[in-house]
């Protein structure tokens, strides 16, 4: 079969397209026909290896451990595990595992649900771990309750735009912070209020929100703070790059801040549910959230899709259709 691997960490340049063995499928894995599967900023991090503690963390030291890229999936069942029960041949679904950048992947039976009514192939390819990401950071670690003012901090790439959606349906008052080319993509997603960061610093206009939804982490937290009410809290997604310690430099400054401000700031890093995904495909059938989708990229191309996304042109999701 045919996938995107690599055989050394580097830029897309150390990524081809080559053919690969079929998985070998265990008894609590599904065999998926991949049909599409998104780009996440976890993709370019783990193909350069970067921060490079994610390679002592058990990702390969000298080279990627796991060769193929990939972590969110759309496509058909092909055949199942023998302890599997949920699922059966020409079963269409979607999910999050790793190694999807390919025409076959084996995803354990806990990865994956059905794929939501009305959303083809290309949209529920979009709909993992940038979904439940926003959902964990606004719901888990934000508490976030009806009624609340929810700002959304780099709301035009795939974490964000799910953010301002997820708050809606969660039944907050939503204020988008984006850039110029993502103002009217907010407005036609729900956002109430939307700000152009170019234009104002949200974190100067005395306005207070009750949760800040921080995706990227560009601010330093004593500015966000004074954007929080008394009581509220800031969530961040990920953070600035590094070569070493990227984002987890930013968890250890929380931790340390937290002792002095009350726990108003909170670390996060988000973990695969089956009761989120399951979520999820609820809340896309019924409407209430959409993928937002800049472009499609063929397999052939998945090393640009993945340059694309790196570079931070993305509104919404990158999705590569196989």
């Amino acid at each position: 079969m045919k996938a995107l691997v690599q055989d050394r960490y580097g830029s897309p340049d150390v990524l081809s397209v080559r053919e690969i063995p079929t998985p070998q499928l265990k008894d609590d894995q599904v065999l998926v026909r991949v049909r599409a599967a998104s780009v996440n900023a976890l993709d370019w991090h783990l193909m350069r290896g970067e921060p490079r503690m994610v390679r002592l963390m058990g990702e390969g030291v000298r080279r990627p451990k796991t060769e193929t890229r990939g972590a969110d999936i759309a496509g058909v069942v092909e055949a199942v595990g023998a302890s599997v029960t949920r699922f059966e041949p020409g079963d269409e679904v979607f999910g999050s595992s790793i190694r999807t950048f390919a025409e076959l992947a084996a995803i354990r039976e806990e990865g994956l649900v059905s794929k939501p009514a009305g959303l083809t192939f290309e949209q529920a390819g979009a709909l993992g771990v940038a979904a439940f990401t926003a959902l964990q950071g606004l719901r888990d670690k934000g508490r976030l309750q009806a009624g609340q003012r929810v700002l959304v901090h780099g709301a035009g790439g795939g974490v964000g735009t799910y953010g301002v959606q997820l708050a809606k349906a969660l039944g907050a008052e939503v204020t988008a912070v984006c850039g110029p080319a993502s103002v009217e993509i907010m407005r036609s997603i729900g956002a109430d209020h939307v700000i152009d960061y170019t234009q104002t610093d949200f974190t100067r206009t005395g306005e207070r929100y009750d949760l800040i939804l921080d995706v990227g982490g560009t601010k330093s937290l004593a500015a966000c703070r004074r954007a929080l009410t008394p009581a509220g809290r800031h969530v961040q997604v990920g953070g600035p790059a590094g070569r070493w310690f990227g984002p987890i430099l930013g968890l250890v400054e929380t931790f340390v801040v937290n002792r002095f401000v009350g726990g108003k700031h909170v670390p996060f890093l988000a973990h695969r549910k089956l009761a989120d995904l399951e979520y999820l495909r609820a809340l896309a059938e019924a409407g209430r959230i959409r993928p937002v989708i800049d472009r499609t990229y063929p397999l052939a191309e998945a090393a640009e899709a993945i340059r694309y996304v790196e570079a931070g042109h993305a509104r919404g999701k990158v999705v590569v259709i196989i």
